[in-house]
């Protein structure tokens, strides 16, 4: 058992790990679920690796790496609207452009520096264990900001995940929500970043979110769940990262992923018995 919990009574950092890990894992899940159900993988994808050049710009004036990640998303968000509207080309076609575009300018950004390795890690893979006071109260508000935003949009959001048509049809504007939809994806990413990094975060996002959407049959229950199996992922991912000396946000979105899978395996042979008892019956 002291291995279990002496490692974060003993040591702050690792208990402030956890408390912005489970942050992280909260927004994640009621971002996650809209992403799951609305197919939206590919532009949480691009909005994770899309900050990039803002980030590394921020970095490189001596900014918040948080300012230069909002910024990378906003453009990312206004890139992808003015393609779409300006040409013939899909959302995924605008998606993919802007996604390689911002990210190939940011790995640019990086190679003209001689300074920025050790930056370039942390940006990339997070600084979950250095996280400060002042990072976490920033998480509280953007998580709580997030879950407020899922509760008003509720019906709408509900709507667009299953039958935009219908949303339509009842009085909501398809394009307003889509958007505020975008924007919440977008400020998760941005507030994630500095816990589990750029590349991680869309794991993060995913992994919970899947896990959630296998097991449960209402959006509620698909994100207290996906909460749950975040928050469990951060716990045991900082555990084996203490025990084992390894990367802390890696181990982290690499437990989220088992997780996945450990409850996919469960499902497939639950659902087997079932169909087989049903069967035999």
């Amino acid at each position: 058992m002291d291995l279990l919990v002496d490692p974060f009574l003993q040591n702050d950092f690792m208990l402030r790990a956890l408390a912005a890990g489970t942050l992280v894992s909260i927004s994640a899940a009621v971002v996650g679920t809209f992403i799951v159900l609305r197919g939206m993988a590919f532009i949480g994808d691009a909005l994770a690796h899309g900050v990039l050049p803002g980030i590394a710009v921020a970095i490189l004036l001596h900014l918040p790496g948080i300012l230069g990640a909002a910024v990378g998303a906003l453009v990312m968000i206004g890139g992808i609207g003015l393609v779409t509207q300006k040409s013939r080309l899909s959302s995924d076609t605008a998606i993919g452009l802007l996604f390689v575009g911002m990210l190939a300018l940011g790995v640019v950004i990086v190679s003209r520096s001689n300074s920025f390795s050790g930056d370039l890690v942390r940006v990339l893979f997070g600084e979950v264990l250095g996280i400060s006071p002042s990072a976490i109260i920033i998480q509280v508000f953007v998580t709580a900001a997030v879950v407020i935003a899922a509760v008003i949009c509720n019906r709408p959001f509900l709507l667009l995940c299953f039958n935009p048509e219908q949303a339509q049809v009842s009085g909501f504007s398809v394009r307003l929500y889509h958007g505020i939809m975008l924007a919440m994806i977008a400020i998760t990413v941005i507030v994630s970043f500095q816990t589990v990094g750029t590349l991680l975060v869309f794991g993060m996002l995913l992994a919970p979110a899947g896990a959630g959407a296998l097991v449960a049959s209402r959006i509620t229950s698909m994100m207290i769940l996906a909460a749950m199996f975040g928050a469990i992922s951060v716990y045991a991912g900082l555990l084996a990262s203490y025990h084992f000396n390894t990367a802390a946000g890696s181990t982290i979105v690499l437990a989220a992923t088992t997780l996945f899978f450990a409850v996919l395996l469960v499902q497939t042979v639950r659902l087997g018995h079932l169909a087989q008892r049903s069967w035999t019956h």
